[in-house]
C-alpha cells in the first residue's frame, strides 16, 4: 500500500506520509526524565504542512494548541499569539507578555503558562513569524524542563527554504511529493463520484504528486470535466491554479526577490530551445535583469535558500511549479510587458551565444535610459559572481569598471567595488592591479582614505607611512557593526602583522554577518577568519573555521572561497602530519586555483605539500617545490606570501645542499624582518642564520659558536612572539644540530620540549621526527631510565606499554585494543622516547616502577591466557 490512512481518526486523511506520521507519533511517547521533544516539518507551498499539524493536534492524547503565523511581523507579535493560545484568558496573555523581558523571559513565560500539563504546541509557518519571537522560541526549545515536569511537545512547520534553528535532540522531516497511488487516493477523497479514469490519469500526471496543486486543479474543474463529458482545459494545471497554491508564498517574499525570480523564469521560458537542460545561463539572467532594471543582489540568497539551483554557470528553479507560478503572478501592465519582452529577447540571444547582439536587443528606450548607476551596479554584480566562482582577474576588471561608474553617484557601492576589486587582485597575486583599484578612491575620505593610503604604502614597502593610517582603520572600523567595514579593518590588521587583532576583528565580522543573515557574505567572513587564525598559529581554530567556511561556500556556489578554505585545511594538515588530508585538500584547492588564477590559494596549497614532504624527510623534493614560491615576479609566489615561505625554504634548501639559494633568500628575508610587520620574523630569521652557520664548513669552532648563538637567539625571540609550532621546529633543529655535534646530553632538553609541543598540537609527523632524534641521543641522560616519566604517557600509551611489558607482540596488542599493528608500533615509539629507553626489553622495569603491583594485570592476563590456549591446540 502506497500511503497511510487512518479512516477512524477525526483528523484529515493523509497519503504517502508514513514516515512523517511516525515522527509525529513519537511526540506522544512517554518522556524520559527532564526530556523535551521538538519536531520540525518543512515543505513547499501546498505540500501539506498545515494538514499534518491539524492531524497531529487531533491525534495527540493530551491538550494540543495550534498557533498560526501572525498577520504582521511586528516585534513580539508571534509571542503574543502564542500567549493568547496558552493563557486561560486575555488578561493572563497580556500579563505574560508584559512580564516577559527578552528571549529568556518569553521562554520562562511559556514554561509558566504550561505548568505540569502534557501539551503539544503546533506552530505553523515559522518563517512568517517575527524575528524576536523566533529567537525566543529557539531559547525555549533549548531550555531543559524542570525535574519532574514532562515538558511540552513542539511540532513546528516552516517553508522549505527556512532553516530551523539548531536544537539538541530535535528531529526534522521534509515533506515530499505523493506517489501515483497516493495521488489517486487523494483524488478519490476529493471527488464524489470519482473522476473518469482518463481524467484521473491526466490530473495525476499534470500535478506531479503535488497535493496542493492537485486540490486546486480539482476545485477549478466542474462536474462535467471531472466526469469526462467536457474537455479539460489546456493545460489542466494553469497559471490560475499555481497562483492559488503559490500566491501567498510569493507575496511574502521581498519585492526584489520576486522581480529577480521573474527574470529567471522569463529567461528559462524564452530560451527553452537553446538553453541547456540544466537551466539558463547566469549571464542571460544578469543581462535580463539589467534590461528590466531589476536588482540582482538577492540572487545569492535565493540560491542559498534553495529556491534556485546554480551549477556550472546555469540557473534553474528547484521547484518547476514555482517558476510557472512566478510567471503567472508577474505584472501585466504595458510597461512591464515591454520590460519582459526585452528581457526575453536578451536572454534568448545570450542563450544562443550571440552576446554581440544581446546589448542591442530589448526596448531601445529602456536601453538608452540606463544610467551610469544602473550600469555600475550591473558590473558590480558581474564582478561579485566572478569573484565567487570565476577567474578573479575578470572579477577585478568588472569591479574596477563598477567603481568608476559608481564613483560620485553611489559612494557606498563604489567603496565596496574598490575594496572587492582590490581583494580580487590580491587573490590573483597582482600587486599592480591592487594599486590600480586603490587609486580609484580619489573622492574617498575619512577611514576609507586611511585604508587606501595605508594599503598603497604597504604594497610599495613604505611601512613607516602605512602604519599610522592602517592603525586608525583597525581602531575605527574595528569598533563598527557593519561586517563589510569589519572585514576591511581585519585586512588592515593583517597587513600590519597584528594577527591577533585580525582574528578578533574578523570574528566580529562573522558574528555580525550571522546576526544579519548575510548568506552571501558569510563564506567570505569565514575565509578571512580562517586565514587570520592560521597566521596567528591557532591551527585547530583555523581548521574548524575553514571546515564551516567550506560548507558555506559550497552551499552558495562560491568555489573560489572553497579553494582558499581547502588550502587552509591543507596547511593545518601539514602541521598535524596527516599526509592524506594534505594531498586531498591541496589537490582540491589547486584544481580551482589553476583555472581561476587564485595565486594566493595556489601558494598556500603548494606550501602545505612542501611542509608535509619536509616533515616526512625528503628535503630535496620540498626544496624544489618551495623554490618557485620564494621567487619574485610573475612566475614566482604570491607577493604577500613569499616572505612567509622563506624560513621553510631555507630549512629545506640547507638540508638539500642548496646553500647558495638559501643564503640569498635569507638575505632578502632579513630586509623583510626589519620592517617589523611580522612578529615571528626575528625568531625565524635567527633560525635561518643558525641553519646557514651550521652548514658553513664542517664544524669548526667559530662556526659552531655562531650556530649556537643564533639558535639561542631564535629560542629567546620565539618566547616573545607566540606560535608554539614554529618554536618547536626551532627546538627540533637546535637539538638535531647538538646531537650531530656529539652533544647528546645537551640535545635532549630541546628535543623533549619540541616533542611535547608537537604532541600537544597533534603534529604526528613532526613528533615522529623529534622522537627519532631523541632516540638517537641514547635516552634520558644516557643512564638509567627515570621511573617518574611514566606519568607523562597518555592512557593509551600506558595500556600498550603494560601489554608489551608482559611480552605481547604488536599484533596481539592490536587485536586486544582494536588498533592496527602500525598504530601500536607508532605508540610504542612514543613510549620509548618519553621514557628514555631504547627497546621493549627495558619496559618491565619501567612498568614495575611506575605502577602499583596490581595495575594493568587484566589486559595482560587476557593475552597470556589467549596465547596459552592457542599453543595448546584444539581441545
Amino acid at each position: 500500500m502506497s500511503g497511510t490512512t487512518h479512516g477512524t481518526a477525526p483528523g484529515p486523511r493523509l497519503y504517502d506520509r508514513a514516515a512523517e506520521l511516525a515522527a509525529v507519533a513519537r511526540l506522544s511517547e512517554p518522556p524520559g526524565t527532564g526530556d523535551g521533544r521538538i519536531l520540525f516539518v518543512t515543505g513547499g507551498p501546498g505540500e501539506g504542512r498545515s494538514v499534518l499539524l491539524a492531524r497531529a493536534a487531533d491525534d495527540f492524547p493530551g491538550a494540543a494548541h495550534r498557533v498560526a503565523a501572525p498577520g504582521h511581523r511586528v516585534p513580539w507579535s508571534g509571542a503574543r499569539a502564542l500567549f493568547a493560545a496558552l493563557a486561560p484568558g486575555a488578561a493572563d496573555a497580556r500579563r505574560a507578555l508584559r512580564t516577559a523581558r527578552g528571549e529568556d523571559g518569553v521562554a520562562a513565560a511559556v514554561s509558566g503558562l504550561l505548568g505540569d500539563r502534557p501539551v503539544l504546541l503546533c506552530l505553523d509557518d515559522l518563517h512568517l513569524w517575527d524575528a524576536h519571537s523566533r529567537a525566543a522560541l529557539a531559547a525555549a526549545w533549548r531550555r531543559r524542563p524542570l525535574p519532574g515536569r514532562p515538558g511540552p511537545r513542539w511540532l513546528v512547520s516552516a517553508a522549505r527554504h527556512h532553516r530551523p534553528p539548531g536544537v539538541p535532540g530535535a528531529e526534522t522531516v521534509r515533506l515530499g511529493r505523493l506517489g501515483p497511488e497516493g495521488a489517486r487516493a487523494l483524488l478519490g477523497d476529493l471527488c464524489a463520484p470519482p473522476p473518469a479514469p482518463p481524467v484521473v490519469r491526466r490530473l495525476v500526471e499534470e500535478a506531479a504528486g503535488h497535493p496542493g496543486v492537485l486540490v486546486a486543479a480539482v476545485r477549478r474543474l466542474g462536474a462535467a470535466r471531472l466526469a469526462g463529458t467536457a474537455p479539460l482545459p489546456e493545460p489542466p494545471v494553469d497559471g490560475a491554479v499555481l497562483t492559488e497554491v503559490y500566491g501567498g508564498f510569493l507575496e511574502h517574499l521581498p519585492a526584489d526577490s520576486r522581480r529577480l525570480l521573474t527574470v529567471v523564469a522569463l529567461a528559462g521560458r524564452t530560451g527553452r530551445a537553446a538553453v541547456r537542460p540544466g537551466g539558463v545561463a547566469v549571464d542571460a539572467v544578469l543581462d535580463g535583469a539589467r534590461a528590466t532594471r531589476t536588482p540582482v543582489e538577492p540572487l545569492d540568497g535565493l540560491v542559498a535558500d534553495g529556491l534556485l539551483r546554480r551549477a556550472d554557470g546555469l540557473l534553474r528553479f528547484e521547484d518547476p511549479f514555482l517558476g510557472r507560478a512566478v510567471l503567472a503572478a508577474a505584472p501585466a501592465s504595458p510597461h512591464h510587458r515591454a520590460q519582459r519582452a526585452g528581457a526575453a529577447r536578451t536572454a534568448s540571444a545570450l542563450a544562443r551565444g550571440e552576446r554581440h547582439r544581446a546589448d542591442r536587443l530589448g526596448p531601445p528606450a529602456a536601453a538608452r535610459a540606463l544610467t551610469p548607476v544602473v550600469r555600475g551596479r550591473s558590473h558590480l554584480v558581474r564582478g561579485l559572481a566572478a569573484l565567487a566562482d570565476g577567474p578573479v582577474m575578470d572579477a577585478h576588471e568588472a569591479l574596477l569598471r563598477a567603481a568608476e561608474l559608481l564613483r560620485g553617484r553611489a559612494p557606498a557601492e563604489a567603496s565596496d567595488a574598490r575594496f572587492l576589486a582590490m581583494e580580487a587582485a590580491w587573490a590573483g597575486g597582482d600587486a599592480d592591479a591592487c594599486l590600480a583599484a586603490l587609486g580609484l578612491g580619489g573622492d574617498a575620505g575619512g577611514t576609507e582614505r586611511d585604508f587606501l593610503d595605508g594599503l598603497a604604502a604597504a604594497l610599495t614597502l613604505r611601512f613607516d607611512e602605512a602604519r599610522p593610517p592602517l592603525a586608525r582603520v583597525v581602531a575605527r572600523d574595528g569598533a563598527e557593526d557593519d561586517p563589510r567595514l569589519l572585514l576591511r579593518a581585519g585586512s588592515a590588521a593583517l597587513v600590519l602583522g597584528d594577527t591577533a587583532a585580525a582574528a578578533r576583528v574578523h570574528a566580529r565580522a562573522l558574528a555580525r554577518a550571522r546576526a544579519e543573515h548575510r548568506t552571501a557574505l558569510l563564506p567570505r567572513a569565514l575565509e578571512h577568519l580562517a586565514y587570520a587564525e592560521l597566521r596567528d598559529g591557532r591551527y585547530s581554530g583555523a581548521a574548524r573555521t575553514a571546515r564551516e567556511g567550506l560548507r558555506a561556500a559550497e552551499r552558495t556556489g562560491q568555489r573560489n572561497v572553497a579553494a582558499h578554505q581547502h588550502a587552509v585545511l591543507a596547511l593545518v594538515a601539514s602541521v598535524t602530519g596527516d599526509g592524506d588530508a594534505v594531498a586531498e585538500h591541496a589537490g582540491l584547492a589547486l584544481d580551482t586555483a589553476r583555472t581561476h588564477g587564485l595565486a594566493q590559494a595556489a601558494t598556500l596549497a603548494e606550501w602545505a605539500l612542501a611542509r608535509d614532504e619536509r616533515g616526512r624527510g625528503p628535503a630535496a623534493q620540498a626544496a624544489a617545490r618551495l623554490a618557485p614560491l620564494v621567487r619574485a615576479g610573475p612566475r614566482g609566489g604570491h607577493f604577500a606570501l613569499r616572505m612567509l615561505v622563506v624560513p621553510c625554504f631555507v630549512e629545506a634548501a640547507v638540508a638539500a645542499g642548496r646553500t647558495a639559494e638559501a643564503r640569498a633568500a635569507a638575505g632578502e628575508y632579513a630586509g623583510w624582518a626589519a620592517y617589523g610587520v611580522d612578529g615571528a620574523a626575528p625568531a625565524l630569521l635567527a633560525r635561518c642564520r643558525a641553519l646557514l652557520a651550521r652548514s658553513g664548513g664542517g664544524g669548526e669552532a667559530g662556526e659552531d659558536g655562531e650556530a649556537a648563538y643564533w639558535f639561542g637567539e631564535a629560542v629567546r625571540r620565539h618566547d616573545g612572539c607566540g606560535n608554539d609550532f614554529e618554536r618547536a621546529r626551532t627546538l627540533l633543529a637546535y637539538g638535531t644540530w647538538l646531537r650531530l655535534r656529539r652533544r647528546p646530553g645537551a640535545a635532549r632538553g630541546p628535543l623533549r620540549d619540541a616533542l611535547v609541543t608537537f604532541e600537544r598540537a597533534a603534529a604526528d609527523g613532526w613528533a615522529d621526527h623529534a622522537r627519532s632524534e631523541l632516540r638517537a641521543t641514547g635516552g634520558a641522560g644516557g643512564g638509567a631510565a627515570d621511573p617518574t616519566a611514566w606519568g607523562l604517557l597518555t592512557p593509551q600509551q600506558q595500556r600498550i606499554a603494560r601489554l608489551a611489558a608482559q611480552g605481547a607482540t604488536n599484533r596481539e596488542i592490536a587485536g586486544r585494543l582494536t588498533l592496527s599493528p602500525r598504530t601500536v608500533d607508532h605508540h610504542l615509539r612514543g613510549v620509548f622516547a618519553r621514557l628514555g629507553i631504547r627497546s621493549r626489553v627495558e619496559l618491565p622495569g619501567m612498568v614495575g616502577a611506575g605502577l602499583p603491583a596490581q595495575a594493568g594485570g587484566t589486559e595482560a592476563k587476557g593475552l597470556v591466557s589467549s596465547r596459552a590456549r592457542r599453543s595448546a591446540g584444539p581441545s
